[in-house]
């Protein structure tokens, strides 16, 4: 049996899926919740919000993500970073998969991905949780429902959580795999339910895809002001570093929270809806992400509740620190309703230096962005992982290296040909610690990190003194109005400056071996930022 909207001429038995129980096909919102309540997938929250947990895995697991290693893609794919599965692995694991699925009940959701509809791709989501299918309603873009009926799919994305692989027959590392063949257009995806999979799976497609085509895609969040979608700003940022929070500004319009492209005409979000982070979540600091907790569909994630009343705890992490809530764009009142911008004015590139070395904010010349573009520095701090007794860096080229299929250079020099092209102003800004590093100092203050944005958004910083960083070569600017001197720079701030000079001297050692990777691959003038 089959219900729902769709091309009678592309149903899953056309693509040679059979045997399956009911299949629903673009079911909307309140019929989603109404099955996944129906089913027992989760609880019905406040505001008709959709309570779920999704047991052993409350993050992504991409050491199980594999892409088959066919003719047409191994000279391509960065190998180092994504595990190869053979393409009889693949085979026998999409066999086994649809065995398994056959007499079970599906959900179907055709959907798009990218705002911009010359460079668009069809994806087609076959969910066995009918959740996992409202999560991904809420994330990517939505086709008008008259469209539906000759829609057909560039790519096909089906989730089973309930199947398990077999490492040895389907050439994986564990019963839990993401596996992405580009010949078959397929991405398999079994043994978890935690939902970022099926929208990441989406983004490191287009991550391979779209470089052909000479467009940037990026991990990054973007606004633009208001009235005014040239003067767009894009912001770049690992887990923590501030990336939905700061360009969900009033003042200006949301593009997107995480994932777009830059082609030859301007900024465009990939996807239709935002997964924010509800740890410590406030109304206060938030109060538009904050809402969203409280509206029709969204879906809440791995968070603890009142078993009574149903309300939210923000601050309990007892199932994960990584609880999230998935809405659709338009939840946001400031949300750009095309989710188009222009070409990037301003590059915001954010950190979360938990060392305290580095100042709150730095102009980077185009070979200075590329530098800390590819580096993709953050760091942890202690107690965020047993063992962790002092920050430890991170780096995660590109800002998302685990959505990288391609070496990092071919994003890096995308990003530098469109700087120039461009005329793009980069910064980099740290919104981790300063006065010492963490157990020792503060939290940079949130008032001066906006009001530093503020002022490189409004073209303020242009026309300030800089002086030249001593560890990273980079520019500082000397005084701006509305926040301490002594904040701009950082050795100030430290009460023993010997102490704050062995500890910078400690992280740009760390900046240069990890970038040592990159040196047999990139420029002279980029080589030279990496040694200041």
């Amino acid at each position: 049996m089959t219900t729902g909207r769709v091309n009678p001429k592309f149903r899953l038995e056309d693509q040679g899926i059979e045997g399956l129980g009911s299949v629903y096909y673009n079911l909307m919102e309140p019929a989603l919740v109404q099955t996944a309540l129906a089913r027992g997938e989760g609880t019905l929250g406040e505001g008709g919000t959709f309570l779920v947990t999704t047991g052993k895995f409350t993050g992504r697991s991409p050491k199980d993500k594999h892409v088959v290693k066919s003719d047409s893609v191994k000279k391509t794919i960065w190998w180092d970073n994504n595990a190869a599965m053979s393409p009889a692995g693949f085979d026998a694991l999409y066999q086994d998969m649809l065995e398994h699925m056959k007499g079970r009940d599906y959900f179907v959701q055709d959907l798009t991905g990218g705002a911009d509809p010359e460079h668009a791709i069809d994806v087609r989501f076959v969910s066995e949780l009918a959740w996992h299918n409202l999560f991904i309603r809420h994330m990517m873009r939505r086709p008008d429902r008259e469209d539906l009926d000759n829609w057909t799919a560039d790519f096909t994305v089906i989730n089973c959580p309930s199947f398990q692989a077999d490492p040895k027959k389907h050439d994986c590392r564990s019963e839990t795999v993401i596996a992405m063949n580009f010949d078959r257009k397929l991405i398999l995806i079994g043994g978890t339910e935690y939902a970022g999979e099926n929208k990441k799976s989406v983004f490191t497609l287009l991550n391979y895809l779209l470089p052909e085509k000479g467009i940037m895609p990026m991990h990054c969040s973007a606004n633009h002001a208001t009235g005014n979608p040239v003067d767009t700003a894009v912001f770049f940022g690992l887990s923590g570093t501030g990336k939905t929070t700061l360009s969900a500004d009033p003042a200006r319009t949301l593009i997107g929270d995480d994932e777009h492209g830059w082609s030859d005409r301007g900024t465009f979000n990939f996807e239709g809806g935002c997964y924010a982070k509800t740890i410590s979540l406030s109304p206060t600091a938030e109060p538009e992400i904050y809402a969203t907790t409280k509206k029709f569909g969204t879906v809440i994630e791995n968070m603890v509740f009142d078993p009574e009343t149903f309300a939210l705890d923000f601050e309990d992490d007892s199932l994960t620190a990584n609880m999230r809530c998935a809405y659709p764009l338009e939840y946001i009142s400031n949300a750009s309703a095309t989710a188009l911008g222009g070409h990037p004015k301003n590059i915001i590139m954010l950190t979360c230096d938990a060392f305290g070395v580095l100042p709150p904010i730095a102009r980077l010349t185009p070979a200075q962005a590329m530098y800390h573009f590819l580096s993709g520095f953050t760091s942890k701090v202690a107690g965020t992982e047993r063992g962790v007794t002092e920050p430890e860096p991170t780096f995660s080229t590109c800002f998302g290296a685990p959505f990288m299929p391609r070496r990092p250079e071919v994003y890096g020099n995308l990003l530098r040909e469109k700087i120039a092209t461009h005329g793009a102003t980069c910064w980099l800004v740290n919104t981790g610690w300063t006065g010492g590093a963490y157990g020792a100092g503060s939290r940079m203050p949130i008032r001066a990190t906006r009001a530093l944005l503020t002022a490189a958004l409004d073209g303020s910083l242009a026309s300030v003194k800089y002086r030249k960083d001593p560890n990273f070569g980079f520019e500082v600017p000397v005084s701006v109005s509305g926040v301490a001197d002594i904040l701009l720079d950082p050795r100030r701030t430290w009460n023993d400056p010997q102490a704050y000079d062995a500890q910078a001297a400690k992280l740009v050692e760390m900046f240069s071996n990890n970038f040592a990777q990159y040196l047999p691959y990139i420029d002279d003038d980029v080589k030279a930022a990496a040694i200041g």
